[in-house]
């Protein structure tokens, strides 16, 4: 049992510091809509995750053949990243109150659902997502339990809760202090980022897989 803590532990820090589309908007969505709007994205983020891991682990063959699909899902988490990067670019405004600071904006019913789906979408048509619970969950399921497993892939979740916990609370925090210009700013940075990972999976998808 120790030894499928750790594992998860270690498992759970390397998910949690990769470099992907979905860490960069957490922070985009924390820092423009405050915590309600971290959380919620990340809420559609875990469920993903939690969905995949789930699914990798007892239906690996259902995970393989959908694999073989990796390129029409690829290229369809690329169009929904590159079309949430160019709306961050071009189109994102940034709301000012009536002290010329950011404006809170009510984080209602809608607002959360839209943030809830965008990251479930963002998370799971991210084929090196689903590789990545796939190569695993095949990985220890020759020398691990289901017992075992469980323990793993659960510490592993956890920790990337937390992690996800703490860039939402850390960047909800930060945006307090930033003016409406910094935040433009930032906006156009994730948004050129989100761009760069859509090219780079439809780049992996058409030269890297030949």
């Amino acid at each position: 049992m120790l030894e499928s803590l750790i594992k998860g532990f270690g498992l759970g820090v390397i998910l949690a510091v990769s470099v992907g589309p979905v860490i960069f908007t957490i922070l985009k969505q924390s820092i423009n809509n405050g915590h309600k709007g971290g959380f919620s994205f990340v809420g559609g983020v875990w469920l993903s995750d939690i969905l995949l891991v789930v699914i990798a682990n007892m239906f690996s063959t259902l995970v393989m053949q959908a694999l073989h699909f990796k390129s029409t899902i690829a290229y369809i988490g690329a169009a929904f990243v590159l079309g949430m990067g160019i709306y961050y670019v071009f189109f994102k405004e940034v709301k000012m109150g009536d002290d010329n600071n950011v404006e809170v904006i009510a984080f209602g019913k809608k607002a959360f659902t839209k943030a809830f789906i965008s990251g479930f979408i963002i998370n799971t048509l991210n084929p090196s997502v689903m590789l990545f619970w796939l190569i695993n969950a095949t990985a220890f399921a020759a020398t691990h339990s289901i017992l075992e497993r469980s323990i793993l892939f659960g510490t592993c979740l956890l920790v990337n809760i937390i992690a996800d916990i703490v860039k939402v609370m850390l960047a909800a925090k930060v945006r307090h202090s930033l003016t409406p210009h910094n935040i433009r700013i930032i906006n156009k940075i994730s948004g050129t980022i989100l761009i760069g990972f859509a090219i780079a999976i439809v780049y992996g998808v058409l030269y890297l897989n030949k």
